[in-house]
């Protein structure tokens, strides 16, 4: 008999008022949270976010995978997850912003960039529709 029924099978067997925990009766019957199809589902998404420059985070992970499950999944439930899948997701630390970068960044300097943006685009009536993100990797819309 499948492991999932089996599961159903107890839980439909206890008595009204019993306690018993889902996550318990799943665990001892080897039921995973999410069904291995939707698993590589989601390796497969972030590999492709991956690939277009944009890692995702342990949270962004965390909200998928509760998506796919219909119910919140645990921070340990990310951490187990990658585990399970080595070959394809390597979970690492992005590499902090140099001195110089740093010293360069204020919040003036980019409202002066958008207002410079914005009469740019008034200027030359160019719709936001128009205007693409691009650099030696590729382009983006929006």
């Amino acid at each position: 008999m499948d492991p999932i029924q089996k599961a159903i099978e107890e839980i439909e067997s206890r008595e009204p008022g019993d306690d018993f925990s889902y996550n318990k009766v799943a665990a001892k019957y080897g039921v995973e949270l999410l069904h291995p199809q939707h698993e590589a589902e989601l390796v497969r998404y972030i590999r492709t976010l991956y690939e277009r420059s944009l890692p995702p985070t342990r949270a962004m992970i965390q909200q998928f995978a509760g998506q796919l499950a219909g119910k919140p999944v645990s921070q340990s439930w990310v951490t187990r997850f990658i585990h399970r899948h080595p070959k394809h997701l390597i979970s690492r630390h992005t590499k902090g912003m140099t001195k110089e970068r740093t010293k360069a960044d204020s919040g003036a300097k980019y409202n002066l960039y958008f207002q410079l943006l914005l009469d740019k685009m008034k200027e030359y009536d160019i719709q936001p529709l128009h205007i693409f993100n691009m650099d030696e990797k590729g382009f983006q819309l929006g």
